[in-house]
């Protein structure tokens, strides 16, 4: 869930550590820090908060030219949010630094055994204790690779560790087990990161890490073992990936432009899965033959990839007719299944990075299960483990809160479902009309763009709110339980979310004039009516009604009203998320909130 980079080259290590790390704060941090080796010694330089803090501190100071060193920004899983607690952390004599992603599972019992004897501790990290521990395996061996491999043979866990050492001033080593790791190759310099952004602009060539690899990187080469000790050879790809993904271009967040680019990414989807005869094309996906090889389908995802399941459960149970199970992938683990070989287990994972879902489909894997992802990462670690991958062909989302992802991931999950109804039930009237509406959706969604200063004006009303209900009902009922999640991510304001039809059952006790309640109706969905009920049962208790709608009817019963196109109701989601994502945009940003940075939050959840 941190931010690793590495560098060993010719250049000046600790601008280009920054510039990394400048390209990876989009996955979240709270604190900051630099290890930079002059060829002789090495100075850990760290900074509580944000990167510009990092900044700073090394501004003030005087420093040797360095061109080799390490960096990282964490997420604290281990103790506070301290410069105590910040990577790099390094042995007591000084010489051996090292930064961690992931989480140590046994670093319990490791640190005290190494306290025994006579390592002293000074932070409250499960990563002290790595470097302890291979300090104590180099002091047997004299050989940084021989104590990296003895060393991870005794941790579990996950962890992707960036090493230097003093004594060994050629090399950086870098270790990969159930955490993301891959390794820049340039020109006279090499470089190591936890994710690609690190290194566009500064290398064009990549090379990936597997679980349980060891990378011996060198100015002008790179090794990679096994845990074993045996040499890998691996493949060394071209990074694809441009500075300009990862610019603002002229917007005030990343979030807004990633709101905004919503319409061209779904009219990308769609000449992407369609043929030229408009029929769905799911890649290399053989359809027929994988449904008749499976009876169920089950979805595992988390965060705002499961309301997208949740919708898909929706579509595919209503027009094609199959059984469909979401499960939050941090439970599902945890708890028996009944997935078999004739189930179909659809993993969702923005990142491809997200530690739960992997680990879910590692089991249904081990029970035989087919597995299919949707990703937008194609190098992830996620992709590994499936044996079909539906790209979400998103591009490179920055900001942590979830906004083009999530309609891409809409987007892909509505063509499978039609995919699937046509090929058990046939084509029929509706599904036709499903079909030609899709291609209108990227032009309605711009007309929802187009009510920024409508909604805005919304946001800013009801910004000083402690509380907000968002309700809903149907295939509608994902969306507000993403809408609520949006306005939590990134304005703290607390979101609830329900079935209109529960309010009655307990909710509704909360509603006041204080209380803002949005709520989304669709006119040609049978719950309509349902819904305007719902709606009258919080006026008559004084609340607050934002309605977001297809609907210019009963406006005297709303507050506000945030008016969609016309869409059929299956579609609506698609139309809802841009309008609800703005809504938590220029929430937060009237309270003044990191709007892509929201505290205590990080974009690639890469532990369980």
């Amino acid at each position: 869930m941190c931010g690793i980079v590495g560098y060993i080259g010719e250049n000046a290590a600790k601008d280009i550590l920054l510039q990394g790390l400048k390209n990876l704060e989009y996955r979240g941090y709270d604190s900051a820090g630099v290890a930079l080796n002059d060829n002789e010694t090495t100075s850990v330089y760290k900074a509580q908060g944000k990167l510009d803090n990092l900044c700073s501190l090394l501004n003030r100071v005087q420093l040797k030219p360095s061109a080799r060193g390490i960096g990282h920004i964490r997420w604290a899983t281990h103790g506070a949010a301290t410069e105590t607690n910040a990577h790099p952390h390094k042995s007591n004599d000084g010489k051996l630094v090292l930064v961690h992603n992931g989480i140590i599972e046994n670093f319990r019992e490791l640190r005290q055994e190494l306290e025994k004897q006579g390592f002293r501790f000074y932070s409250q990290t499960d990563t002290e204790t790595a470097v302890h521990l291979i300090d104590r395996e180099y002091k047997k061996c004299g050989n940084l690779e021989q104590a990296v491999i003895n060393a991870v043979a005794l941790l579990k866990g996950a962890f992707a560790f960036c090493i230097m050492h003093d004594d060994e001033p050629d090399k950086i080593i870098a270790v990969r087990k159930n955490a993301p790791l891959l390794v820049g190759l340039g020109n006279n310099e090499n470089m190591i990161a936890s994710d690609v952004p690190a290194l566009i602009g500064k290398v064009n060539r990549i090379i990936y890490l597997e679980d349980n690899e060891i990378a011996i990187v060198h100015r002008c080469f790179v090794e990679v073992k096994n845990f074993a000790g045996d040499v890998v050879e691996k493949k060394i790809e071209n990074l694809a990936f441009e500075p300009e993904l990862i610019s603002k271009r002229g917007y005030a967040h990343f979030m807004l432009k990633e709101i905004n680019e919503q319409p061209s990414i779904i009219r990308r989807q769609l000449a992407e899965y369609f043929t030229d005869n408009g029929e769905i094309k799911l890649g290399n996906i053989d359809l027929m033959a994988l449904m008749q090889a499976v009876d169920k389908i089950e979805i595992v995802a988390c965060g705002s990839s499961l309301h997208a399941a949740m919708t898909a459960k929706y579509m595919i149970e209503e027009l094609a007719h199959i059984p469909v199970m979401v499960e939050s992938a941090s439970e599902y683990i945890y708890k028996y299944n009944l997935t078999d070989d004739k189930t179909l287990v659809i993993g969702i994972s923005q990142s491809g990075e997200t530690a739960d879902t992997i680990t879910a489909l590692k089991q249904a894997k081990q029970k035989n299960a087919k597995i299919l992802v949707l990703t937008n990462r194609e190098d992830s670690s996620i992709v590994r483990y499936a044996d079909f991958v539906l790209p979400l062909k998103a591009g490179i989302e920055v900001s942590v809160a979830a906004t083009k992802s999530y309609t891409a991931q809409l987007m892909l999950l509505y063509l499978l479902a039609l995919k699937l109804a046509q090929m058990r039930l046939g084509m029929n009237d509706k599904l036709r009309k499903l079909k030609e509406e899709l291609f209108e959706v990227p032009a309605k969604i711009e007309q929802v763009l187009c009510q920024t200063n409508l909604i805005k004006t919304c946001a800013e009303k009801y910004a000083k709110a402690q509380d907000y209900i968002f309700i809903g009902r149907g295939i509608s009922y994902p969306s507000v339980m993403e809408g609520a999640l949006k306005l939590k991510e990134i304005s703290y304001i607390n979101a609830n979310a329900y079935t209109a039809g529960e309010l009655k059952h307990g909710p509704i006790a909360l509603v006041d004039e204080k209380m803002p309640v949005v709520a989304v109706l669709t006119k040609d969905n049978l719950l309509y009516d349902k819904m305007i009920s719902n709606c009258q049962e919080v006026k008559a208790r004084k609340g607050k009604i934002i309605a977001v709608t297809n609907d210019a009817a009963h406006q005297d019963m709303f507050d506000d009203i945030i008016l969609l196109p016309k869409s059929s109701s299956e579609l609506m989601p698609l139309l809802i998320a841009p309008a609800l994502q703005l809504l938590a945009y220029y929430t937060a940003l009237s309270l003044g909130r990191e709007v892509d940075q929201p505290r205590n939050l990080a974009k690639s959840v890469t532990v369980e």
